[in-house]
């Protein structure tokens, strides 16, 4: 991994904050993607005081802004003239329904529209540093999830955990149709669960969801170890010609049938092209 560039969303906390390390440990040159510039700041110094590398970036962007995605694409290009992994683990959960000022509902256009429109602004540049992956987290929560089409955003009967599922099931669709795109490159596409991490992530949930959070909290895995598979992915020779798979502890796994029908990929990729206004 020496002077192999790796972006990574989500990077200040969890296990976006623990594979940044482990990275920048193997002698990386890390970009640490982050909303919060205070936050973000504490985190990469942190990771070069204890990776003993002094080559991991900051760059800030709220996710929920598809134009602050864009922007963060052109001066990623604009700064660096390769990227060899680009991992979109920035996610969230909200307890109440709230809309972006691009109209999007926040949890979809965080985790799911964000990630596609990274990707492919960025996808010009993985091409010519091939060969480079793509890693998209996931959950096994998007097990019996289904894409509404019909009201995507979740305008009637939101429902936080449902509006989650659906997005991480567009994850994984999202993976798979591009992975299928990408086949004749050197550019791979694999998701991933990484475990029900014992981390602030769903403190914004529901209240059902905070109310048993401290009975199953025992269940739950450190972000060392939830971080296990996103790093497996990042940096193994053994997937290095891996694609278009989901992982669980570093084996692949089936996903949920829907996931797998390539005509809700299609439509997916087609709305969500619209949505980030892709080809405009």
């Amino acid at each position: 991994m020496k002077d192999r560039i790796c972006l990574i969303t989500g990077a200040n906390s969890g296990i976006g904050r623990e594979t940044a390390l482990a990275l920048a440990r193997m002698g990386a040159r890390v970009v640490m993607v982050c909303r919060d510039e205070t936050k973000g700041r504490e985190a990469r110094q942190d990771i070069e005081t204890r990776s003993a590398n002094s080559a991991v970036d900051l760059m800030l962007a709220d996710l929920g802004s598809m134009e602050q995605v864009r922007r963060l694409a052109e001066s990623f290009k604009a700064r660096y003239g390769a990227l060899h992994v680009l991992i979109n683990n920035a996610g969230l959960i909200l307890g109440k329904r709230s809309v972006t000022a691009d109209g999007h509902e926040t949890t979809f256009a965080v985790n799911h529209l964000a990630p596609f429109l990274l990707t492919q602004l960025l996808l010009d540049t993985l091409q010519t540093s091939a060969p480079a992956r793509i890693i998209n987290v996931a959950s096994v929560v998007h097990l019996g999830a289904r894409i509404n089409f019909d009201d995507l955003f979740q305008e009637n009967n939101y429902q936080p955990m449902g509006a989650y599922r659906q997005s991480k099931l567009a994850n994984i669709l999202f993976t798979y149709r591009l992975a299928d795109l990408l086949k004749n490159t050197r550019v791979t596409v694999n998701s991933l669960h990484p475990g029900i991490v014992a981390t602030n992530f769903g403190n914004k949930g529901s209240r059902l969801y905070r109310f048993f959070k401290p009975f199953i909290k025992p269940f739950f895995i450190n972000r060392q170890k939830g971080a296990e598979t996103l790093i497996y992915l990042a940096s193994s020779p053994e997937v290095a010609n891996t694609t278009g798979q989901y992982f669980v502890k570093k084996k692949s796994s089936r996903s949920s049938k829907i996931s797998y029908d390539v005509e809700t990929q299609n439509r997916l990729w087609d709305i969500s092209a619209r949505l980030t206004q892709l080809n405009g």
